[in-house]
């Protein structure tokens, strides 16, 4: 499995990604770029789907944001769909869990 690059990003239909790779500290420097690559193609909506991503952790959770605020400021709704409960647990603990609500 992929920790880096466009191939942790796997489309599945236009507009809808499976991101395949960790959320953590060790991997969010390497996805940040080709993220911000995926959201800066989007022409409507984008849905990423996180049911692939084998583990995340607080610097994870931090890129799914910092993906939000360039969505927001290029008029893209983004959307994050299937988190895990327990990516949506340290959501909760850090107060954002309605950023990745579906």
């Amino acid at each position: 499995m992929s920790s880096s690059g466009a191939d942790a990003f796997v489309e599945v239909s236009p507009g809808a990604y499976r991101l395949q790779a960790p959320l953590t500290f060790a991997s969010v420097v390497s996805l940040r770029a080709s993220g911000l690559a995926v959201i800066r193609a989007a022409t409507n909506g984008l849905t990423i789907d996180l049911s692939a991503v084998p583990a995340a952790d607080s610097a994870g959770l931090a890129l799914l944001v910092d993906w939000l605020a360039e969505a927001k400021s290029r008029s893209c709704q983004l959307k994050f769909d299937r988190a895990s409960e327990a990516l949506l647990a340290l959501a909760r603990l850090s107060d954002v869990e309605k950023l990745l609500a579906a």
